[in-house]
């Protein structure tokens, strides 16, 4: 396995803050990511920030395919010199929110990578709309956030983040990793997060960008009842006695805060308030 610090030596390349560049260093972590990931022979995987190529080349060992994402032009000869060797990987210029994460045939994809932490949030949005064409992701997270996508009702760290995660997938933390094994080093912990996404979901969602729109309106103000944070929305557009009946057929008391909700309790709420706008 190659050394990211010699990579960079090698093309005299230094790492972008702008980019929030921190390179993966330690062998280990990157094999128990690939372990993690559980890549298979007749797989798809894309890398979010294939960086210098060090976990591309593993990944290429073992999938059919690698399509790895990187931003950073200075990186895509770096990636095209030290990845040639290996014909299944595609290697792409581009901004992984711009990135269309889905696939022709019907085949779903695992996606891997060491994601930018000041972008986190928003490429995990752009994933959870790809769902259906993605089978796992295994993505490194600042430790904190990674926290929030586990987070179950009733905890501080529950909120919008955490009830699309579980809602849609299987999250859960599956190691810590120290800053040390990053060059040049961040000054968060940092943690890794594998998420299986079902076949069927446990419950459908009749309109994905209405749940969003539910789940922020719910958490808009955290000390809140349910009741006055959905009837201050607009975009619910619903009165009081509308509201009322509606939380009143689902046995949501109105009175309660979202922290309270559990994922399928949003899904359910969801799915009667958008029916309702159109009665």
């Amino acid at each position: 396995m190659q050394n990211p610090r010699a990579i960079l030596a090698k093309y005299q390349i230094r790492p972008l803050k702008r980019l929030g560049q921190s390179f993966l260093s330690d062998p280990n972590i990157i094999r128990k990511i690939i372990e993690v990931s559980d890549i298979r022979r007749d797989e798809t995987v894309v890398e979010i920030g294939a960086g210098l190529g060090v976990m591309t080349a593993l990944m290429a060992r073992r999938a059919e395919r690698v399509i790895a994402l990187e931003i950073d032009r200075a990186l895509i000869p770096v990636l095209h010199e030290e990845l040639k060797k290996y014909d299944n990987v595609e290697i792409l210029h581009v901004d992984a929110l711009k990135y269309e994460f889905r696939t022709r045939g019907g085949a779903t994809l695992k996606v891997v990578g060491n994601i930018p932490y000041n972008i986190s949030s928003q490429i995990l949005f752009r994933l959870l709309e790809a769902r259906d064409h993605i089978s796992s992701m295994v993505l490194m997270f600042q430790r904190e956030v990674a926290e929030r996508l586990v987070a179950g009702p009733g905890s501080k760290t529950y909120g919008i983040l955490s009830v699309l995660v579980r809602l849609y997938t299987d999250p859960a933390i599956v190691f810590n990793v120290s800053p040390q094994c990053f060059y040049p080093r961040p000054k968060v912990e940092s943690a890794v997060v594998r998420m299986d996404i079902p076949e069927k979901p446990l419950i459908g969602v009749d309109d994905d960008a209405f749940l969003l729109t539910v789940v922020r309106s719910a958490f808009s103000k955290r000390r809140k009842t349910l009741m006055n944070n959905l009837k201050a929305s607009s975009r619910i557009g619903l009165r009081h006695d509308a509201l009322l009946q509606v939380l009143d057929s689902l046995g949501i008391d109105p009175a309660r805060r979202a922290e309270t909700l559990a994922p399928e309790d949003f899904a359910r709420l969801s799915n009667a308030l958008s029916r309702r706008q159109f009665t």
